[in-house]
């Protein structure tokens, strides 16, 4: 089971790692070997969410994750999305740009620090909505009672997640924008640009969230009502509806979790420039993680480890939470990712030990009820 969720992760990391020797030597090796740990450390949390999300859909769509998606997240996010910064940020076009990322790697490395604000804003922006809807939303299975008890009441207010996340974005906007630091130390006023970024992560959210919602809750009606008219819908073709209406959500939900996957990459982006500003080298390191994740989110699945440890999914959104925090905070203050990787993976830990002992007290509850059911039995 293993070696077959994670044969293709194994494939790649040899092919990356062999190619990183050729490319630049046994320093070359190293470097491709930490940047793959940096991205599985940031990104443990975002196979868990995946994974939540990956169970709703066929094994169709999950093939189309475990395919375009791979070359999405590896070569799109890995790759062309810093070389997409510069360029943009630089006004290069596309040739230029990758000309600029292999030939002059201290200005290119210069640029995308300067997009940085920008790239936070929109990240942060977009992950931290994830954790509002999560936690204002109120759940039959609760990890941490006392807090989300009451944030599940203040959740019936509407669009209270949309509100505070615009508040966060205008103290974020008005406090680390306006004293961001450029590269070489300058001070720069980046107010706008923040509240720009930010406000566009917004709406991708409700634009990818909403439709993908919107589908699912379709599917779900459809579902309940097919088998009372299964012989009507027979007769009037109705079953290719319900096959299309599945179609267009299990599309949407792979929007959002492409969308996703690119907000969780963002601070993996930023964060290998702390170990490298050679592309090539971050490609190789960034997409053997990203391989990574996508097994780990199969292996999630088809273990069915999120409906084993309830908890798990409410550790990953905490993570998300602190992520986005995080991202915000970075637009004027550096956070080594040793710091960021760490809260995701102690988050995480900590509902998967709540999980298991959930479980225990469950089991052993069951037991005493077994017992007094013989001794019942027995009188």
């Amino acid at each position: 089971m293993v070696l077959k969720t994670f044969g293709w992760s194994f494939a790649v990391t040899a092919l990356g790692l062999v190619a990183a020797i050729l490319f630049g030597g046994w320093t070359a090796f190293g470097i491709v070997a930490i940047l793959s740990i940096l991205e599985i450390s940031l990104s443990f949390d975002n196979a868990v969410v995946n994974a939540g999300i990956l169970k709703k859909m066929n094994a169709f769509w999950q093939k189309i994750f475990l395919t375009i998606g791979i070359l999405i997240a590896v070569f799109g996010m890995r790759l062309v999305f810093p070389v997409v910064i510069v360029a943009v940020s630089a006004q290069l076009g596309p040739i230029e740009a990758v000309d600029l990322a292999l030939s002059d790697k201290d200005r290119y490395q210069e640029l995308v620090t300067d997009a940085h604000p920008a790239i936070a804003a929109f990240g942060g922006m977009f992950l931290l909505m994830i954790f509002l809807d999560f936690i204002f939303e109120d759940r039959d299975i609760k990890w941490l009672a006392w807090l989300e008890r009451p944030l599940a009441k203040l959740g019936r207010i509407d669009m209270l997640s949309v509100c505070i996340a615009l508040i966060i974005l205008l103290i974020s906007a008005m406090t680390f924008a306006t004293h961001a630091h450029q590269h070489g130390g300058a001070h720069v006023d980046k107010a706008e640009t923040v509240l720009l970024s930010g406000i566009a992560g917004l709406i991708t959210y409700m634009i990818v969230g909403g439709l993908s919602g919107f589908f699912e809750d379709k599917l779900e009606e459809e579902e309940e009502h097919e088998h009372e008219e299964e012989e009507k819908a027979a007769r009037e073709g109705k079953p290719r509806t319900v096959v299309a209406m599945a179609g267009k959500a299990a599309f949407f939900m792979f929007l959002y979790l492409e969308v996703l996957d690119a907000s969780f990459s963002f601070d993996g982006v930023i964060g290998a420039f702390a170990i490298t500003n050679d592309i090539v080298l971050m490609a190789l390191g960034l997409g053997i993680g990203a391989m990574y994740v996508r097994s780990l989110t199969v292996y999630l699945v088809r273990q069915g480890t999120l409906d084993e440890y309830v908890y798990l999914e409410h550790g990953a959104h905490y993570a998300i939470g602190a992520l986005a925090l995080i991202l915000l905070v970075t637009i004027q203050y550096e956070i080594p990712e040793l710091v960021t990787g760490s809260i995701g993976v102690i988050l995480i830990g900590w509902s998967f030990l709540s999980s298991v002992r959930r479980n225990k007290r469950l089991a052993a509850a069951e037991g005493n009820a077994d017992d007094k059911t013989e001794v019942t039995s027995g009188v």
